[in-house]
């Protein structure tokens, strides 16, 4: 069996060596779409997180049997293409929630307690020249006592509200499917839930609903002060839309994906004057070392199902 694994360098330095065990391996860094139908033509198992297989690459890929993907949401391989052709298509569900919901909190922190202007103020000597042993020129607040509001209340969106209802928030969700469900936390709809949340985290995926689902003009509706935390896809929020209100209204943004990823040089973001309320991450929450070695380990046992 020959196994190709298309974008190698997405899994950092995670262990690949299990691969061996299953097969022929061809490892590739990174591959282009120009080099994609080359590299799988005689593959058995392809294994890609971001590379997209086409329509057309399937019918020339006569060994293709499985198309592993190596990630949860599987937009990236054509499904019905795949049906066609009587090729498996698996992805791997739930293997990142813990670091997903942990980055969503390590970015909170980060915006909440001022930890870029703290760090600075420290290591640029002006602490030691402090007359008093603390700063408080940047106030920060606590959690308790806060409306938190979720877009997107599935795993990790119900992860999030377990955490932060043990910090003493009062949870609100939006949902974004329309799915009634019965919830221990108030479903509310999205106007209620932006004018009302002090923080507001979104962990939804990206689709004909959620699209642009915070353009200016709700974003104009959340409270001063209010910290908006995006982990769900790029694309739910109009980033232009970031780029100018952050300069106009006291709001604070965090965001770990992009409606274009690696980011454009000539991303609105990185004109903001307000640099200090936002706060971006290069699609880092998914990646803990465990979350990594998860995805692989599961996605060896989604290529041992196949024999």
């Amino acid at each position: 069996m020959k196994i190709v694994l298309l974008d190698a360098l997405t899994f950092g330095a995670t262990d690949l060596t299990a691969f061996e065990a299953l097969g022929q391996v061809e490892i590739y860094q990174t591959t282009s779409a120009e080099q994609t139908l080359e590299r799988i033509t005689d593959a058995d198992v392809i294994v890609t997180n971001k590379v997209v297989i086409r329509d057309f690459h399937m019918p020339k890929c006569k060994n293709l049997k499985l198309i592993c993907v190596a990630a949860t949401g599987m937009n990236n391989v054509d499904l019905e293409a795949a049906k066609k052709y009587n090729i498996e298509v698996k992805n791997v569900a739930g293997y990142s929630t813990d670091s997903v919901i942990q980055h969503t909190f390590s970015m909170l922190f980060f915006l909440l307690g001022h930890s870029r202007y703290y760090d600075v103020y420290v290591k640029d000597g002006t602490y030691a020249k402090s007359q008093i042993f603390t700063d408080v020129s940047k106030p920060f607040f606590e959690i308790k006592g806060k409306k938190w509001g979720i877009i997107g209340l599935g795993s990790i969106g119900r992860g999030v509200a377990k955490v932060a209802k043990t910090f003493g928030a009062e949870i609100l969700y939006y949902s974004t499917s329309g799915v009634s469900r019965e919830e221990e936390y108030a479903r509310v709809e999205l106007d209620v839930l932006l004018q009302t949340c002090d923080i507001i985290s979104i962990h939804a995926p990206l689709n004909e609903k959620t699209k642009n689902l915070l353009d200016y003009e709700q974003l104009l509706m959340c409270k001063e002060g209010a910290t908006l935390l995006n982990l769900g896809r790029g694309g739910i929020i109009n980033e232009d839309a970031i780029a100018k209100i952050v300069d106009e209204k006291n709001i604070y943004f965090a965001l770990d994906v992009l409606t274009q990823e690696p980011m454009q040089e000539t991303s609105p973001l990185l004109s903001v004057k307000r640099k200090e309320n936002l706060y971006i991450t290069p699609h880092i929450a998914w990646a803990s070392v465990e979350a990594r070695e998860r995805l692989i380990a599961l996605t060896i046992e989604n290529i041992k199902s196949l024999s």
